[in-house]
């Protein structure tokens, strides 16, 4: 909604324009009028809209120029005419109209308001010559007829202009077809179906209630439903249905309201469910202020979980725990296109190639993460702030602290950790993404495997009695060498081919030049473990690298066995993510054992509980622990 309003008068010399603005601001009739008033603003605490409001007047003595450019100013032209004398009423047609309008036969219209001044010289009234005129123009708001000299109906003149610019009827309505327009009607639709709670394609009692409510701010007595429905009964047939009110029973109303110049009461539902003066949703709706400092990442809190779970649960209309493709499909309806795109299934965890609850509140905390304003946007198409009740969507977002300020009280808040897979072509990265989503080789879907595959995997891992959502981001070694591809993660898995090599050393030369130095855990791991080991190459042996630089020995992996795949990999990988300031010596067996809950809050570290670690084999010097910094 427009912050101001600015409101110009128009038409024939001597008509009473000067003297409708003096009357309005002296409430009395002046006796002296200047050619031209100054231009005069109305605070915005004595406007009905709480909107300040600019009048500005006009006099024969500007030039067409100067004219053209006060109307480019206005938010809406009063266009003032004698009712005692046609001509004047004439002039609107001719002369007026085309001078505010004139240029913009397919653009937006200036609104205009039609003014009939000097009521108390005419008896009985001119809109028997004036609706001829209003129904040529559809850009013609209304016309009120009132006296300077009577002050009658000055306050309202302003009124309805004020109007005019905040609730314009034509982005709502064509008076010539008598119907909602294309946009208006699309944007109803979507309000309609958010406020069907039980999706049912009609909304009872309770939910007309909780729409009213939301949207005007207290609930419809039990009459005034009765009355509504028998209205929208008596004129559309199918608009109520089973006492219940239906798309086009509330698709009408709201054209009523329109027919009976209340469109405010529309645009007031429109506004409430985010809306702008093009209809589209507005920036501000859909993005509202969140800082995201540098080091922080962002997550849903429990109100945003509790949100999305209830949309699952509306969805989920079977009740059988996931959402089928046209469930899924309904969820999406809201949005002007589907916002998950067909890379879903690839990412989170799935039942049957349907969406469980567990993998929808994956994928929310993925987008979340990985672009909190994208995750904003789909909370406003869903209603946040609407149905929740809230300022902005924002409410249901955590921003956490930075990660340096975890490194340094040895404990993190963050439920959402990122590990960054590294490695060659064809070491087996998207196969450790989809095994991390329990699919081994033997288990993925015919039907995603022509399709490129996902570059992120995110899942839920247990580790020292908490749950952690871990997000696993595929990376090409060669794209973080040769560009300056952003490294930073919670944990690196450095993967190479154990049956070859020859990728081993990419690995290396990523580890010394982003990592080496760096306060990041880092873990190799040795894939296709199934096959033969690979020929040894000159120089250190992947064990030897690790022991020489102090990293937890490699860990092997394969995804080929029948069964389903080995998560302790996936457990290990969030552990170093979660407790990176745990000194951590680990043997070649890379197990380490965390504080069960009895150790008082204490992670473990080996000097309270040097029997929570085991070595296996031989290790000639301590293991660099994963944070150098904590480490004496």
């Amino acid at each position: 909604m427009k912050r101001d309003v600015r409101i110009l008068l128009l038409g024939e010399a001597q008509v009473g324009k000067t003297s409708l603005i003096l009357s309005l601001v002296s409430e009395e009739f002046p006796e002296e009028v200047p050619p031209r008033a100054e231009e005069i603003t109305i605070p915005a605490d004595v406007t009905p809209e709480k909107v300040p409001t600019h009048i500005v007047d006009s006099s024969a003595e500007q030039t067409v120029e100067e004219l053209q450019d006060e109307i480019h100013k206005a938010n809406v032209v009063c266009v003032v005419y004698d009712v005692s004398k046609e001509v004047t009423i004439e002039k609107i047609r001719t002369k007026w109209i085309p001078l505010v309008n004139g240029g913009t036969e397919k653009g937006p219209r200036v609104p205009i308001i039609l003014v009939g001044n000097k009521s108390d010289l005419r008896p009985g009234s001119s809109m028997e010559a004036v609706l001829p005129i209003m129904s040529q123009f559809p850009e013609i708001e209304t016309c009120v007829e009132c006296s300077a000299k009577n002050l009658r109906n000055i306050s309202e003149l302003f009124y309805y202009a004020q109007k005019a610019v905040l609730h314009p009827t034509a982005p709502l309505y064509d008076p010539e077809t008598k119907q909602l327009r294309p946009a208006c009607t699309q944007a109803l639709t979507r309000i309609f179906r958010l406020s069907d709670q039980d999706l049912d394609q009609a909304l009872s009692d309770e939910e007309l209630n909780a729409f009213q409510k939301s949207c005007f701010g207290h609930p419809l007595a039990p009459q005034a439903l009765d009355d509504v429905k028998m209205v929208v009964r008596k004129h559309v047939a199918g608009g109520v249905r089973d006492d219940r009110l239906t798309l086009d029973g509330f698709l009408f109303l709201n054209t009523l309201f329109i027919q009976r110049g209340r469109h405010e009461t529309t645009w007031t539902i429109l506004r409430r469910f985010g809306y702008g003066d093009t209809l589209a949703l507005s920036t501000d709706y859909l993005s509202p202020p969140l800082h995201v400092p540098p080091g922080c990442s962002t997550e849903l809190n429990h109100f945003g979980y509790q949100f999305v779970q209830r949309v699952f649960e509306k969805h989920d209309q079977d009740h059988d725990g996931t959402l089928s493709p046209e469930e899924l499909e309904g969820l999406f309806s809201v949005f002007p296109a589907a916002p998950w795109g067909p890379q879903l299934l690839q990412e989170v965890p799935t039942e049957a190639g349907r969406l469980p609850l567990h993998g929808y509140l994956c994928k929310w905390t993925l987008v979340t993460y990985l672009d909190v304003r994208r995750c904003l946007e789909h909370l406003g198409y869903l209603g946040y702030p609407t149905l929740c009740k809230q300022d902005s969507q924002a409410h249901a977002i955590t921003v956490t602290r930075e990660k340096r300020l975890d490194q340094e009280k040895g404990q993190t808040q963050r439920n959402v950790l990122l590990c960054k897979v590294v490695g060659a072509r064809g070491v087996g990265k998207s196969a450790f993404l989809q095994a991390f989503l329990g699919r081994g080789l033997a288990h993925q879907d015919p039907r995603q495997l022509h399709r490129t595959p996902a570059v992120y995997a995110i899942n839920t891992v247990r580790t020292n009695g908490q749950e952690k959502y871990l997000i696993l981001h595929e990376m090409d070694a060669d794209s973080l060498l040769s560009t300056a591809t952003d490294a930073i993660c919670d944990v690196a898995c450095l993967m190479f081919d154990g049956s070859d090599l020859q990728s081993f050393a990419l690995c290396t030369r990523v580890y010394k030049r982003h990592y080496m130095d760096g306060q990041t855990p880092c873990l190799f791991v040795s894939s296709k473990a199934d096959l033969p080991e690979g020929v040894s190459l000159p120089g250190l042996t992947p064990a030897e690298f690790c022991r020489r630089h102090r990293l937890p020995a490699p860990t092997v992996f394969s995804c080929a066995s029948p069964g389903e795949p080995n998560t302790a990999i996936f457990t290990q990988l969030a552990t170093m993510a979660a407790f990176p300031w745990v000194p951590g010596p680990w043997g070649a067996a890379s197990h380490l054992l965390l504080a069960p809950a009895d150790t008082g809050g204490c992670w473990g570290c080996c000097c309270c509980h040097p029997q929570l670690f085991t070595l296996q084999g031989p290790v000639e010097e301590p293991m660099k622990p994963w944070y150098p910094a904590v480490w004496s």
